[in-house]
């Protein structure tokens, strides 16, 4: 069990995110108009951060205040449970982080499933850890074996049929542009 206290945000992570950059603090100063003095303390987590300071640092790193935010508060494991629900023949697990959804699913050969959980304007994949499945699009189909994966935009009509007892690995992620 962590001892961080809940929403303490971590702007230590300036500092990886600089190294990531190749900068100096020289070279981040100059990029983000900020001093090295404000910069420093930051990457040592000893200063709270202005709505300015924020806006200026997210732009240096080509970043959405949000993501370096989102960055900052991410510092610490979040910790989830699993749900467990029925999906027509399917049995899921999910777990949901913000712009990504994980499921584990099991199903019996034979079954299909039509209307996937959750759909939206994402990329999923569909990975198959045991089994055999054939996963078909309005004009093409892909028969997936053991160890076999698929990528595909979500939003596309496809449907999952369970060629043998199957567990899969199925993942949507948001599409962060889509245009």
């Amino acid at each position: 069990m962590s001892n961080a206290p809940i929403n303490a945000l971590d702007f230590s992570v300036v500092r990886e995110l600089r190294k990531q950059s190749g900068l100096t603090l020289e070279g981040l100063s100059e990029k983000s108009g900020l001093s090295i003095s404000v910069l420093s303390k930051l990457e040592r987590n000893q200063n709270l951060m202005e709505m300015e300071t924020l806006f200026k640092l997210a732009r240096a790193f080509n970043l959405a205040a949000s993501d370096l935010l989102s960055l900052a508060e991410s510092a610490s494991a979040h910790l989830k449970n699993a749900e467990e629900y029925e999906s027509g023949p399917f049995h899921f697990e999910k777990v949901s982080y913000q712009g990504i959804d994980c499921f584990y699913a099991t199903a019996d050969e034979g079954q299909s499933l039509k209307h996937p959980e959750a759909h939206g304007d994402e990329l999923e994949i569909c990975w198959v850890r045991k089994g055999m499945v054939r996963v078909e699009f309005p004009h093409e189909q892909h028969v997936l074996a053991a160890g076999q994966s698929v990528k595909f935009d979500a939003v596309l009509e496809h449907s999952y049929h369970v060629l043998e007892n199957s567990e899969l690995v199925i993942i949507h992620l948001l599409k962060e542009q889509r245009f």
